[in-house]
């Protein structure tokens, strides 16, 4: 009895041990899907603010939310590209440090470009603008060339493989056409007829030749069964046999 008890109570601390394994894994994943949408979220909002106050705001105030749109967009694409792309070409993996080095000079210029924004000063905006605007450019540029780079790389494979796929398709296509390669002459038996060559008639030269040299002539196979009896397949058309008076 007490190795019964023991038993199981074994078995309940496993089960409640996996219990609370379950529980904890299932609110980390409900907490970081909570997480993504919030900062989704977040971000749908700060962007649509941008738009807003690009086109609402002109001159300096509205170039530097155009600066810091134009940022976050370049900078949010590239991201999705390299993390999609390195998932199947492990290459990338040095483009993806780089893209994190190149992380850290975006949220600096994004944060200069935030505190600009909120300048009242606008002699102080106007100012600032040509070199934040330089940075921008630098930034955006070495982004969007990282992601052009894997983008172009991701599609130079794609049309090697389709041309290899293709090269592999049309040699097994010929192999399943074999009938339509043309015998080679040496494999033919000596004094064979050439393939479709016809057999000379009973009353023509060549049948006299060998009827006098003993050999008979050909005929042909006498088939005991009609062709319109002969099971085929269920897409071919079976043929009738002609009608008798």
């Amino acid at each position: 009895m007490e190795a019964v008890a023991v038993i199981v109570a074994l078995i309940f601390a496993v089960l409640v041990t996996l219990g609370v394994i379950a529980t904890v894994k299932t609110v980390r994943a409900v907490k970081r899907g909570v997480d993504r949408t919030v900062t989704q979220a977040r971000r749908t909002v700060e962007d649509t603010r941008l738009k807003a106050r690009q086109y609402a705001q002109p001159g300096a105030p509205g170039e530097v939310a155009q600066l810091r749109l134009s940022l976050r967009t370049s900078m949010r694409a590239t991201q999705e590209a390299l993390r999609l792309a390195a998932t199947e070409d492990a290459s990338l993996s040095e483009a993806l440090a780089l893209f994190e080095r190149l992380s850290a000079h975006g949220h600096e210029l994004d944060d200069d470009l935030k505190r600009l924004e909120n300048e009242p000063d606008k002699a102080r905006i106007a100012a600032c603008l040509p070199e934040l605007r330089e940075r921008t450019e630098r930034v955006k540029g070495s982004a969007d060339s990282l992601r052009w780079a894997a983008q172009d790389r991701a599609r130079r494979f794609a049309e090697d493989d389709l041309e290899t796929l293709s090269g592999q398709i049309q040699m097994e296509a010929g192999a399943l056409r074999h009938w339509t390669t043309d015998e080679p002459e040496a494999s033919r038996a000596p004094g064979a007829a050439p393939a479709g060559s016809a057999a000379p008639a009973e009353g023509a030269p060549g049948a006299g030749v060998r009827a006098a040299d003993g050999q008979a002539p050909e005929r042909p196979a006498i088939n005991g069964r009609k062709t319109w009896q002969q099971p085929g397949y269920s897409w071919q058309k079976s043929s009738r046999p002609e009608s008798t008076t």
